[in-house]
């Protein structure tokens, strides 16, 4: 649990360094560069090579897959009803259907289940949540971000093609399926731990560097849609799917409880850095984190309570 403190910490510092004003207005990119170009690729780098395949753990390695083929549809939906603009609508589609499935959902697996639970919510994690943002999160990037003379346009097939290739966690995660039977050495093992462990400091900081309290009026119906699609109702299709399985399953019930994390850090620096509504990835981001200390609880005692414990 003392993560959760350290992530209310790191948010703490950006929104300090936000108001001292003693730093420049794109520190906030700045930070989110260094997470998608070092952090992240070696964050990819270091859990991939990890992953080890079973059949009797399909329930939490397709889950996320099922959520996000779900989430797309309603969020597109949620566009054109609402006439929102490309910006938002791929900002949407990037951070909502991600969710903070590692540093926020090992240690709270860990204090609700136990030791057990971490290998299943590290399946989720690593078939789900890191393979959606490596190849879905970076192609929609790639068609809803801005172009180089800041207007928005849809990208050429070949220059779709070339961002996704040139995308650095892409090419990071290329290069862990290529290296999965190969131990790294000692000194290069080390130095990819030292990067990786950079990126939920960093990321938070530039998180609470730019998020905004008082939110412009366009971005409040999405973030509000957004909070609750994933807080509320992508763990609630999660239940209504997996409930056959039996809820008293160790395996479901962490399942479930992963699909009711917040937003993913990264997915917001991505959708960030992409220029997709910086404002709104940032807070839902944010404002996800907060809200996940009173829904995840909430969520678990709702799964003890129809698993009769």
């Amino acid at each position: 649990m003392a993560n959760f403190f350290l992530i209310a910490g790191y948010l703490v510092i950006g929104l300090l360094l936000q108001r001292s004003r003693q730093f420049p207005q794109n520190t906030g990119q700045v930070l989110n560069a260094y997470v998608i170009y070092v952090a992240l690729p070696a964050v990819i780098l270091q859990k991939i090579p990890l992953l080890e395949l079973s059949s009797e753990l399909l329930v939490p390695a397709l889950t996320p897959w099922l959520l996000l083929f779900l989430t797309i549809p309603v969020i597109l939906w949620l566009a054109c009803r609402y006439n929102w603009s490309r910006t938002t609508t791929g900002a949407m589609l990037i951070v909502v259907p991600l969710g903070n499935t590692s540093f926020v959902g090992f240690p709270m697996i860990e204090a609700f289940f136990g030791a057990d639970g971490i290998p299943y919510a590290l399946l989720y994690d690593q078939l789900g949540s890191f393979l959606i943002l490596s190849i879905y999160a970076s192609i929609v990037a790639a068609v809803y971000s801005h172009d180089p003379g800041g207007q928005t346009a849809k990208p050429s097939a070949k220059a779709l093609a070339m961002r996704i290739v040139r995308f650095p966690p892409f090419i990071a995660l290329l290069l862990a399926l290529a290296l999965r039977a190969v131990d790294y050495p000692t000194l290069l093992d080390n130095f990819i731990d030292s990067l990786a462990v950079t990126l939920v400091p960093v990321i938070m900081v530039a998180v609470g560097f730019q998020l905004k309290l008082r939110l412009p009026q366009e971005d409040r119906k999405p973030l509000y849609f957004a909070l609750l699609i994933k807080l509320v109702l992508t763990p609630l299709v999660a239940l209504g799917i997996l409930y056959g399985f039996g809820i008293d399953q160790l395996v479901v019930q962490v399942t479930i409880l992963e699909a009711a994390m917040p937003a993913m850090i990264s997915a917001g620096a991505l959708a960030i850095m992409a220029g997709l509504a910086p404002t709104l990835s940032a807070a839902i981001v944010g404002y996800g984190v907060i809200s996940c200390f009173i829904t995840l609880p909430l969520w678990y005692w709702l799964l003890q309570w129809l698993s009769g414990a």
